[in-house]
């Protein structure tokens, strides 16, 4: 019996699991894994970010959730740091940073600890320091935590890097070598790829005097140092590495966790940080220490300023003058407290250029803290899925005012538009009204509905008497529009109101060196006029509404 229970709950978790898993999880899992592989080794290898830190996260949780999708039949170790490997080893591994995703998991890890620091996160280069009788004998990059490089040359360069300790002690440091920046605001800047340039320069065969300059140096760790947190930095700060001291507070709560954390976001710092880092004072002995995530510390990131997105449609909306915009339809993301599920891709050339297909992956921000924007392609699907794109000659702003093949997008927006504040401000006849009756078959044309009575809309499934009042409604008050506003809502090229003066027409005789002679019009918004009111189909409209009664018609 407990076997087939064991049996009926794993079968549960693998269905429960399966039906959160995407179907580009099966075929893309092996080229997301390879890319993440490739962002590794430049990251910690050639010191690159070929994308944010922000970005390298969500696809790495990304991956190992499809990995959990579909796991493999041979599970080879993933070892991020891998192409990082040095020659020469750490007298105590540098470990790793758990990753605390939101406030109920930094709460819940602040309540199973004491005597908790904070630090800002900074956004640089992890290396060892060895002191041998006070005076600096050996620097060496983090590698792949084992294993690093020897960067003690151009090290003895760096005047932020202590050369000769007060007291003639031997000392083992772990810290951070970053650019130096004038009133760094992380939350209005970014990182400025400060950490590659601290990376490029380090690796260099030789580091000039103004380069070593610019290079600081933050001490985050002193495996083997005293046991009191305050201590160690009280004592770091008199041999000379004040960052540590300065930018390093005691916290016991949530709210003095987030207060630091926004606090170091929105203000000025010397250096480039993607987050705070939370310290217990105790730590486990140096010679325990790991290239894993320690359960004295951990890492709470700065909000996340662009998400990955997977791509699941991409639809192309016609607008009432013919612009087409590519729609992506995404798998929901959350970013900044908002669930996002579709991106404007701008214009179908930018589309076209950046080729964005069903199971591509995208980077997306947010525009002025609101509106989704799209950022570049991360990752294409293999598969290139072939879509109907519209042909841009097809539709214009003269275009579609029949429910012709290709024209339902533009005619609801036409439709839209002439019901909007712009146009009739007609207050019960939206997008979704126009569409109900399209989808009923009683508008194929852009007037039809201005026929329309009570017996025809009494035919549509599921649309109430009360819904049919306010149709009728709006139709009465439509005929009541004046002139103007009539103009507006069959969407006349934009110009002043004085230019318009006179009836139908009037405005339809003249011919474009007439619109040019009137104050404003230039010669392109003249060659429009002229063409809007010659259209075969505008004035078919307007004989339309002037047989409606429709005034200045």
């Amino acid at each position: 019996m407990r076997l087939l229970i064991a049996l009926l709950l794993s079968a549960l978790a693998f269905w429960a699991r399966a039906g959160d898993c995407p179907d580009e999880a099966r075929t893309q899992v092996d080229t997301l894994a390879e890319q993440v592989s490739l962002w590794d080794d430049s990251y910690h290898r050639l010191g690159q970010s070929p994308v944010s830190d922000e970005l390298y996260d969500q696809a790495r949780q990304r991956l190992e959730h499809w990995r959990q999708c579909f796991p493999p039949l041979t599970a080879a170790p993933d070892n991020p740091l891998a192409s990082s490997r040095g020659t020469l080893p750490h007298p105590v591994a540098h470990t790793g940073l758990g990753k605390l995703r939101d406030e109920q998991a930094v709460d819940a890890w602040l309540a199973a600890r004491q005597d908790v620091w904070v630090q800002p996160k900074v956004d640089g280069v992890a290396v060892t320091l060895l002191y041998r009788q006070g005076r600096l004998s050996q620097v060496i990059s983090r590698g792949d935590g084992v294993l690093g490089q020897d960067w003690s040359t151009s090290a003895r360069k760096i005047p932020g890097i202590l050369q000769q300790l007060p007291e003639p002690i031997d000392v083992m440091l772990q810290g951070e070598l970053y650019w130096r920046l004038d009133e760094h605001v992380q939350s209005e800047h970014g990182g400025l790829n400060a950490r590659s340039k601290v990376a490029g320069l380090m690796n260099r065969r030789h580091l000039s005097d103004t380069d070593a300059a610019g290079i600081g140096l933050f001490v985050w760790a002193w495996p083997d140092g005293p046991a009191q947190f305050s201590e160690r930095q009280n004592t770091l700060a008199r041999w000379g590495f004040t960052d540590s001291q300065r930018y390093s507070r005691p916290i016991q709560s949530l709210a003095q966790a987030s207060q630091w954390r926004t606090y170091w976001y929105t203000h000025p710092l010397p250096f480039a940080t993607d987050g705070v880092v939370l310290h217990q004072a105790m730590h486990a002995p140096a010679e325990r220490w790991q290239v894993s995530a320690p359960y004295w510390a951990a890492a709470w990131k700065y909000p996340a300023t662009s998400a990955l997105a997977l791509v699941r449609k991409v639809q192309f909306r016609i607008g009432r003058t013919g612009r087409i915009t590519p729609i992506l339809e995404l798998e929901p993301v959350r970013l900044d407290d908002r669930q996002i599920s579709r991106v404007s891709a701008g214009s179908l050339k930018r589309w076209q250029t950046l080729d964005i297909r069903p199971g591509d992956q995208v980077s997306i921000s947010l525009a002025g803290q609101v509106i989704p924007r799209l950022d570049q392609v991360i990752l294409r699907n293999t598969t290139r899925v072939d879509l109907p794109v519209p042909n841009p000659r097809d539709f214009h702003a003269l275009s579609c005012w029949q429910l012709d093949p290709g024209c339902e997008e533009q005619l609801l927006a036409r439709l839209t538009w002439l019901s909007g504040n712009q146009g009739l401000a007609l207050p019960h006849m939206g997008r979704e009204t126009w569409n109900v009756l399209i989808q009923a078959g009683l508008i194929a044309g852009f007037l039809d509905w201005l026929t329309l009575d009570a017996a025809e809309l009494a035919n549509i499934e599921g649309f109430g008497e009360r819904s049919r009042a306010k149709v009728l409604d709006s139709i009465r008050s439509a005929r009541q529009r004046p002139f103007a506003q009539w103009l507006k809502a069959l969407g006349v090229p934009p110009v002043a109101r004085n230019n318009l003066d006179g009836n139908w027409q009037t405005l339809a005789a003249k011919d474009t060196q007439a619109w040019q002679a009137e104050d404003g019009i230039g010669p392109g918004r003249a060659a429009q006029l002229s063409a809007f009111f010659r259209a075969p189909q505008v004035q078919a409209l307007a004989e339309t509404l002037r047989v409606a009664g429709i005034d200045g018609f």
